[in-house]
């Protein structure tokens, strides 16, 4: 891989991924300040072949950001506040419905 490349992506990697991308703006309102919370996942990669003049390459690379929580500023104290996602929770509740479902059905078969 062509040294340029790595130090491009080296370089593109220190100037994004840093608390700032974490950390969203705090808001203030009525004596509270709240600052969001994100979980940040990076990644990259890239390769090539060949020799000189005929050298091939490519790469490619994401990021994607999830709310986590928040942190909550008030009178003098903070606390970091969870954002809980139910898009999980509920897809577990569903698949333990339907398994729950599915063994009553076998064990009245049987019957």
């Amino acid at each position: 891989m062509d040294a340029s490349l790595v130090e491009r992506l080296a370089e593109l990697v220190q100037l994004n991924a840093n608390a700032k991308r974490v950390y969203g703006d705090p808001v203030e309102r009525d004596g509270t300040t709240i600052i969001p919370v994100a979980r940040m996942q990076w990644g990259f990669g890239g390769g090539g072949m060949g020799q000189g003049h005929t050298e091939r390459g490519g790469g490619g690379g994401g990021v994607r950001a999830t709310p986590v929580g928040y942190i909550e500023i008030r009178g003098g104290s903070s606390r970091f506040r969870p954002i809980m996602d139910l898009s999980g929770a509920a897809a577990m509740a569903a698949a333990a419905l339907g398994g729950l479902v599915a063994g009553f059905l076998i064990f009245r078969a049987r019957r």
